[in-house]
């Protein structure tokens, strides 16, 4: 098995994804606010922290690893490309997926002609180009680019850069085609077949993901719950802490 997981707390099983570049460690002051109600399964996905690489790094073949970890039902929440996993995970296996939680996630997260609420397509391309020369150089500015605008940009940014490399180093192979997955995920034709608890976080000043994505997939799931979290970027989950661990508390209890 490729897929290394922490766990954390006692009851109902919850497995948290993380986006592009980082490991399951970001989850942790969430996973410790929520352990007295849930058993908390912080991953790393394939080819970050701990978790062995596969090669073609693609969603389904992440997805293919994640319902053989958990093959009993489970919540699963994802964050920015884990939310695109998570997504196709629930798709793919509805009987596996209880509830699905995205966090300023997308299902499309590269602009098109049709799509505007994403990333410009040269933002990614850029990534790419530097990965070769300075990857950690990189990552650095992903992760300023997830805190812009937030008033608490420069603490969220300091959590993430210490969390980065505390299960040791991406693969080098993994970090460019998960920024492919990136570029090229667009999910917005089957966003309508998800049938099952939706709960989705965003934050107002989000530029990766930008909060008309997520009034987009509200307007697709009119049964979704859908908070916005004012002032936070693109990891409300560590800017507004307490409010976030509340809305997913209070979610998780009503499934």
């Amino acid at each position: 098995m490729s897929v290394y997981f922490d766990s954390i707390g006692h009851g109902e099983d919850v497995v948290w994804l993380h986006g592009w570049a980082m490991n399951g460690t970001v989850w942790r002051p969430v996973a410790e606010a929520m352990a007295g109600d849930y058993c908390n399964h912080l991953v790393d996905l394939p080819g970050h922290g701990r978790s062995t690489a596969i090669a073609p790094l693609t969603v389904d073949a992440i997805v293919a690893e994640l319902e053989a970890t958990f093959p009993l039902p489970v919540h699963v929440v994802g964050w920015s490309l884990g939310g695109a996993v998570a997504t196709a995970w629930a798709l793919k296996r509805p009987e596996q997926v209880r509830s699905l939680s995205l966090i300023s996630s997308s299902p499309c997260f590269a602009q098109r002609d049709d799509w505007r609420p994403a990333m410009p397509m040269e933002t990614l391309r850029q990534f790419a180009a530097n990965l070769g020369n300075d990857w950690q150089g990189t990552l650095k500015r992903f992760i300023s680019l997830q805190t812009l605008g937030s008033p608490t940009a420069r603490e969220v940014a300091k959590t993430l850069l210490a969390d980065l490399l505390l299960h040791g180093e991406p693969d080098q192979q993994a970090l460019r085609e998960g920024l492919d997955i990136l570029r090229d995920t667009d999910l917005r034709s089957r966003i309508a077949e998800l049938d099952l608890p939706l709960l989705l976080q965003f934050g107002d000043r989000d530029t990766l993901s930008p909060l008309g994505a997520g009034e987009w997939l509200a307007a697709q799931q009119p049964k979704a719950t859908f908070v916005v979290h004012r002032g936070a970027a693109h990891v409300p989950f560590l800017s507004h802490l307490d409010d976030f661990v509340v809305v997913q508390k209070r979610f998780l209890a009503g499934v």
